[in-house]
């Protein structure tokens, strides 16, 4: 009864191609994920989250799934949600929540309005829009405490490849590593200071792959990284940008134009990664591009509204105004949010992010396909 249970509930979803059969589904046991609002299941704080977006305690966010609001930036369950019920594992508890004690099957170590940059390197440089002091450097130190709980010291020297303990191993080994979009952040927190956007995206792909190599020196052998999304694409940056600032596809060109060069940088280091690390399964999620095929071909998805927000206020070809956002008294929802892609003019409804799920994990938009990391694990043991 209970094989029959989960082949429905991975029908329902259709998250894993049915050929993967269900012993697919039992490969991973545990999830360790990192990144920043996308992947987010709530270690942001709201006083000290993203200014323009610290609503997310309040409705109605969470209404689609949860019926309240659980500090996810969407209406409903995100990519991460997505991919533990494709692995028929719970969802993963953020480590900032002190009353979540069941860490059996991962942590969630994402933190809403993070950089991939270290926090002081904006401070430096006078940079404090929309800013939050948790990067992928707090993340590490946050994960380096689980993972002492475990018996695991980290070794941290990234430069030369370590001999893993056994209890690092533990940790490690069997996991699935999921490095969530983060990089986004760094690149709007960096509007119209004297930062050159190259020097962003060197030292956010650096990060990054840095982050990476520490946890494959310790052991890490499955690691799925997400690129940057079409950001030029999201309902906020039209408020930010020229009307004649404009693509092929009606999004902020010269957003998107830097979303597209990171991730041709971060390709280019996952490459070298791979032949720096030949036993570890390294794949690359194309947040871009799967984006860009919903934007494309919105009908096949049941989206009516490619660029509005759901969740705003003022209306218009928009809803969406910076200082009245979703969860504000002023703001409200649309009725039907699988309508539409954005959801609050940053983030995406729990439809999209389904669909982006689907491209992922069916291998579409994964390369090498997600089918892969699942078979090389069961081969593994």
């Amino acid at each position: 009864m209970a094989s029959l249970t989960l082949l429905l509930v991975l029908s329902t979803f259709s998250l894993l191609p049915l050929s993967l059969s269900l012993a697919h589904a039992h490969s991973f046991t545990k999830i360790y994920s990192f990144g920043d609002s996308f992947t987010d299941t709530g270690n942001t704080h709201t006083s000290t989250g993203p200014t323009a977006f610290n609503y997310i305690s309040n409705p109605p966010y969470g209404v689609t799934f949860f019926h309240h609001p659980t500090n996810r930036y969407s209406d409903g369950r995100i990519v991460l949600d997505f991919l533990a019920e494709s692995l028929s594992l719970p969802f993963l508890p953020p480590y900032r929540n002190s009353s979540a004690a069941d860490q059996t099957h991962g942590v969630n170590f994402a933190v809403g309005g993070g950089c991939a940059i270290r926090y002081g390197f904006f401070v430096k440089h006078n940079v404090s829009f929309n800013l939050v002091p948790q990067s992928l450097q707090t993340q590490l130190v946050w994960f380096t405490k689980i993972a002492a709980a475990k018996g695991c010291k980290l070794q941290l020297d990234r430069r030369s490849p370590a001999t893993p303990s056994k209890e690092c191993a533990a940790v490690l080994g069997d996991a699935l590593i999921w490095m969530g979009e983060i990089g986004a952040n760094d690149y709007t927190s960096s509007l119209g200071s004297s930062v050159p956007i190259k020097t962003i995206q060197t030292l956010a792909v650096n990060s990054v792959v840095g982050f990476l190599q520490v946890l494959l020196n310790n052991g890490a052998k499955y690691i799925v990284v997400q690129g940057l999304p079409p950001t030029g694409c999201a309902t906020y940056t039209f408020a930010l940008s020229s009307p004649e600032d404009r693509d092929a596809d009606g999004c902020v060109a010269s957003s998107n134009r830097i979303a597209l060069g990171h991730n041709a940088a971060l390709k280019a280091k996952l490459d070298s990664l791979r032949k720096q690390y030949p036993e570890a399964v390294i794949l690359y999620a194309d947040y871009y591009n799967a984006h860009l095929t919903v934007l494309r071909n919105p009908r096949k998805y049941g989206i009516v509204e490619r660029y509005k927000a759901c969740c705003g206020f003022g209306g218009g070809e928009f809803n969406f105004d910076i200082f009245n956002t979703c969860g504000t008294a002023s703001s409200a929802a649309c009725a039907n949010p699988s309508e539409y892609i954005n959801w609050d003019g940053a983030h995406f409804t729990e439809a999209m992010n389904k669909v982006l799920a689907n491209s992922f994990f069916n291998g579409t938009y994964c390369d090498p396909p997600f089918s892969y990391l699942l078979s090389k694990k069961l081969r593994s043991g």
